[in-house]
């Protein structure tokens, strides 16, 4: 697929079902999992850790391509509540989340890209304009996880200057905390 025109915008309230989409993807789930109706509803809320206010969306031709979510990592506790009561309410669950940020960093949480428009640059270009964007509001460092069964993933981040800081678990997987910090 040839492409000359990728465009990151600020993503709006239209975006919060490729909003969803992208956090499930990001979990290796789409549209047909259980939680992607909750995952809807927190996108078109204001005030989750994963609404279309924390989300940069990538076009491609004008047609939405990818999008990556991201948001201040003292934050997270608050940003996560609506999540865990939407899940309670709907699913009967508590769940269990180990926290994959914290103060001082902006977490770039989700990042997913449409399968018809990956290879063409879409998910590097999302990184650099959240990190941009980050550096850009104050923040020092940009923080990410990759998974260790993910080289390709670890390997784009360390392409844009992000660095391996430690190793945890989240969700039950070994993985990186990577960050990349501000140069002045």
């Amino acid at each position: 697929m040839e492409s000359n025109n990728i465009i990151i915008r600020e993503a709006v309230a239209e975006d919060a079902p490729l909003v969803a989409l992208a956090v499930l993807m990001a979990l290796h789930y789409d549209e047909t999992h259980p939680l992607y109706p909750v995952f809807r509803e927190l996108a078109a809320r204001t005030d989750a850790q994963y609404s279309y206010c924390n989300a940069l969306v990538a076009e491609v031709d004008s047609v939405p391509a990818g999008v990556i979510v991201g948001y201040d990592g003292a934050l997270l506790h608050r940003l996560r509540e609506p999540l865990l009561a939407l899940v309670k309410e709907k699913q009967g669950r508590v769940l269990e989340i180990e926290d994959e940020t914290s103060a001082g960093e902006f977490y770039l949480d989700s990042l997913a890209v449409l399968p018809e428009y990956r290879g063409l640059g879409v998910g590097r270009m999302l990184l650099s304009a959240a990190s941009e964007k980050a550096f850009s509001a104050g923040f020092e460092r940009v923080g990410l996880l990759v998974d260790f069964e993910n080289p390709r993933a670890e390997e784009l981040y360390s392409s844009l200057g992000f660095e391996r800081v430690n190793a945890t678990t989240f969700l039950g997987h070994d993985m990186w905390h990577m960050q990349k910090i501000k140069k002045h």
